[in-house]
């Protein structure tokens, strides 16, 4: 009983007004009835085989790249270590800082940005473009697109796609040089298989946005794209995770920590212990995975489901996975949620402080004036924000710089010591050494409003029907190593779920994103974020569609704008699979079949101009000059639902004639 349908021409306007039925003068196509909707899982090529897999994590806060070579599959290997590291922070990554010169072009990333940017003079630090923790912009874009700008210290606009693409091409020259050294011979772009990681709560154009910054920076080329894996940041550790061995491992719900440690009360001392066992073992950047699911995993039975928590700088992720034997398959349950309320949210809060202290017209000239010294403050304050915790009494000293002191005293004609007096911010002193003190409970308060959306959002999560019995809890990511956070999150969960941390928490995405690149097999089932369709015309039926819809043509009655769904929202979706549908030109003449295809956030959409739905891609299929000998020609149309990607195709099948168009989500 399917209506003839026809596939509807150039709605440019579908998303602001009901296309007037008259715009529809090209003819379109109809369904073949019987095959209209089909189902095939093709399983996906594997691809070309790659000598290395290296995985990138571009962190909002800090980034790294870890890699592992396909004939050791178990040994990942994570990247030497960085010039110019922070006190009190230990990690192998770098941070997210890159500088260009004053005629924009490349200069230095990471600690070397940093600090040489630190070194410049004031009179000349401010031609120089320094951006920083601006991996934010692709999540908060609302119409990202290749042009959206981004505003370094000094106020200047530059591309978002130049930045990703030369921090890409800055890890893609350490990456090679690394593996050339290792290997004592040049190592060649063509053997390496890229994997970069992106928050799986990010909409399709940041992810596509990566993908084109890849291919710009050189990573890749348009012409291989499976070289280039996007893996999404809360696989990857769930796929890590899965891997551990309980002694590589934290477990909140036990009093005793899997380390042949003694017991303690106290939340804290496990991770202090767990981190120096950690120190003992940094010498080595090796890292042998395990290859027997380990024995955490012996107590998990098929079916059982597990939440990963990845609290990154930006972002917080929440992904819902169950696990599925023999050999250990994932299966997403439910769709990725989360939000921005990554650990940078603590450094606003941290501003906001200093501006309800000193004033917001002082910081925001201040940022300007002196960028050197707010990057320097902020240093300060991170080493700080790493050493809050519950059960904290003595207060946290910050150094400020002295060109803070300096310049404040130049604005306001008064001394910083006197600003902390009359502020009425009681538990923020001045200490006699120059420092602001803040009590544990001021610092506390800096992490609530984040850690109370993270606890809200989890809450919220565990009242789904979905999300029952969970078995372990695996908080992950770098603010996953805040003991304020860990201990929020076990007062939440009161004992329904174990929480595990594993010791490397802030490389816990780096490492899985390298075992998915070695298999990407492993991820075999997710939730489709939107709903797909094309754009169709369905034969009228009185009193079913609605009259301001209705197209006669050739003594036909159409309805127009309507979306046929080729997948909903939140289903889900076999990786590689393939959905099929059939239609037919609607008059036999024409010279060239256009098929919109169109998304929306939506499950069920009935029009293609209903608020929300937009066009993300089109096929051109040329049938010109070919004649075909059924009476019906069959134009089918498939989409691929692949790693982060779908591609979209159409074939004319009796000439074979096929076009291709990727899904595009950033052209607007």
């Amino acid at each position: 009983t399917l209506n003839k349908k026809s596939i509807e021409n150039e709605l440019h306007h579908a998303m602001a007004d009901p296309s007037p039925a008259k715009s529809m003068g090209d003819p379109g196509i109809t369904p073949l009835s019987p095959s209209h909707t089909q189902n095939d899982t093709d399983q996906v090529p594997s691809g070309p085989s790659f000598v290395v897999v290296v995985a990138i994590d571009f962190g909002t806060t800090s980034s790294g790249y870890a890699y592992a070579f396909a004939k050791e599959p178990e040994c990942i290997h994570t990247m030497r270590r960085w010039e110019g590291g922070d006190p009190g922070v230990s990690n192998q990554k770098t941070p997210t800082t890159i500088l260009l010169t004053p005629d924009r072009k490349f200069h230095s990333f990471g600690y070397a940005a940093r600090d040489f940017y630190h070194d410049l003079d004031p009179s000349e630090s401010k031609h120089w473009l320094y951006l920083e923790k601006f991996k934010m912009k692709l999540h908060t874009t609302a119409n990202l697109s290749i042009n959206t700008d981004l505003h370094a210290a000094n106020g200047k606009r530059v591309k978002a796609l130049d930045i990703f693409a030369y921090a890409l091409a800055f890890f893609k020259e350490q990456a090679l040089k690394e593996l050339s050294d290792q290997t004592g011979g040049e190592f060649d772009n063509s053997d390496v298989r890229w994997v970069i990681t992106v928050p799986a709560i990010w909409k399709m154009p940041a992810k596509q946005f990566m993908r084109e910054a890849a291919y710009k920076s050189g990573l890749v080329s348009r012409e291989n794209p499976e070289q280039l894996i996007i893996a999404l940041e809360p696989e990857a550790a769930s796929i890590y995770c899965r891997k551990l061995r309980l002694h590589q491992m934290v477990d909140l719900g036990t009093q005793t920590t899997q380390n042949g440690f003694s017991p303690s009360d106290n939340v804290g001392s496990g991770m202090s212990q767990a981190k120096e066992h950690v120190r003992r073992n940094r010498q080595s950047r090796t890292f042998l995975v395990e290859n027997v699911i380990g024995e955490l995993w012996s107590e998990l039975e098929e079916g059982d489901r597990y939440v990963v928590v990845d609290c990154g700088g930006g972002t917080v992720d929440l992904t819902v996975h169950q696990i599925r034997l023999p050999e250990g398959h994932l299966k997403e349950l439910y769709k990725a949620s989360g939000g921005p309320y990554g650990s940078i949210g603590i450094d606003y809060e941290f501003e906001k402080l200093l501006c309800k202290i000193f004033g917001q017209d002082f910081i925001d000239q201040f940022k300007i004036k002196r960028p050197a010294a707010w990057v320097d403050l902020m240093i300060a304050f991170e080493s700080r924000k790493r050493a809050a915790a519950p059960d904290r009494t003595n207060p946290l000293n910050i150094n400020l710089p002295f060109s803070f002191i300096d310049y404040y005293k130049k604005f306001r004609g008064h001394s910083v010591e006197h600003a902390l007096r009359k502020s009425n911010v009681d538990f923020v002193k001045w200490s006699s050494q120059g420092m602001l003190r803040m009590s544990p409970d001021a610092m506390n308060s800096l992490f609530k409003p984040t850690i109370d959306h993270i606890i809200q959002h989890l809450t919220e999560l565990f009242e789904k029907p979905e999300v029952s019995d969970i078995k372990f809890l695996f908080l992950v990511g770098g603010f996953a190593e805040s003991p304020l956070l860990q201990q929020a999150v076990q007062n939440m969960l009161q004992g329904r779920s174990r929480i595990i941390i594993p010791h490397d928490v802030g490389l816990t995405i780096l490492k899985g994103a390298v075992l998915f690149g070695l298999d990407p097999s492993v991820i075999k089932v997710r939730r489709s974020p939107l709903t797909y369709g094309v754009g169709v015309l369905n034969r009228f039926v009185e009193g079913k569609h609605p009259p301001e819809k209705l197209l006669v043509k050739d003594g036909t009655r159409w309805c127009t704008d309507v979306f046929d769904t080729f997948i909903a929202a939140d289903q889900s979706v076999a990786l590689g699979e393939m959905v099929k549908r059939s239609y037919t030109p609607a008059k036999p003449s024409q010279q060239v079949i256009v098929i919109h295809v169109y998304c929306s956030e939506k499950e069920n959409v009935g029009f293609i101009s209903e608020p929300g739905v937009r066009k993300c891609g089109t096929l051109r299929l040329d049938v010109s000059g070919t004649e075909s000998t059924a009476a019906r020609r069959e134009i089918q149309t498939l989409m691929q639902f692949g790693d982060t990607e779908i591609r979209a195709m159409a074939v004319d099948v009796s000439t074979g004639r096929t076009v291709k168009a990727s899904i595009d989500f950033l052209s607007h």
